[in-house]
C-alpha cells in the first residue's frame, strides 16, 4: 500500500508542478508579447516624429514631438537601440557642423536595423549595411501670418 501511496504523491506532484510550469510560461509569453506590443507602439512614434524633423519639413513642433519620442524609446529599448539612437542624435543635433548625409543615413539605417531586430521583423538575417530612406513631402511647413508693416 506504501508504493501505492508513493505513486500517487508522485503523480499528484508530478501534475501539480506540469500545471505551475505550464502557467508560468504562459505568464511569462504573454508579458512577452505586451512589451512587444508596446516597443512596437514607441518604435511607431519615433518613426512618425522623424517627419517633423526632416530637412526642409522641420518644425518646432516636430522638434518638441521627435524629442519626446526619443525620449520614450530610452524607457522601453534595449542598450542596441539606445546606442544607436544616441549616435544618431549626436549626428542630427544642430551643433553638428561636421555632419553628413552619408553618416546621417548610416546612422539612421542602423537604427532602424537595430529596431527591427528588436522586434524580430524577419526570420531571415538582414543585411546590416542597408540603408533605409525616408520621404519628405516635399511641402514646404506652414508659417504663421506675421503682421505686415503697412
Amino acid at each position: 500500500m506504501t508504493a501505492e501511496i508513493t505513486t500517487a504523491l508522485i503523480a499528484v506532484s508530478g501534475a501539480i508542478a506540469l500545471a505551475g510550469a505550464t502557467y508560468w510560461f504562459t505568464k511569462k509569453r504573454e508579458r512577452d508579447a505586451e512589451l512587444r506590443k508596446e516597443k512596437l507602439e514607441h518604435y511607431k512614434d519615433f518613426v512618425s516624429s522623424l517627419s517633423g524633423v526632416i530637412s526642409g519639413e522641420g518644425t518646432p513642433e516636430g522638434q518638441r514631438t521627435f524629442s519626446r519620442a526619443c525620449n520614450k524609446l530610452n524607457l522601453i529599448a534595449p542598450q542596441s537601440v539606445v546606442q544607436a539612437l544616441q549616435d544618431f542624435q549626436q549626428e542630427i543635433k544642430v551643433t553638428n557642423t561636421l555632419g553628413s548625409i552619408e553618416q546621417h543615413d548610416r546612422l539612421m539605417s542602423r537604427l532602424f536595423y537595430e529596431m527591427r531586430k528588436d522586434l524580430q521583423v524577419t526570420k531571415k538575417v538582414e543585411d546590416p549595411s542597408f540603408i533605409f530612406g525616408l520621404w519628405s513631402s516635399g511641402v514646404p511647413p506652414e508659417r504663421p501670418n506675421l503682421p505686415s508693416n503697412d
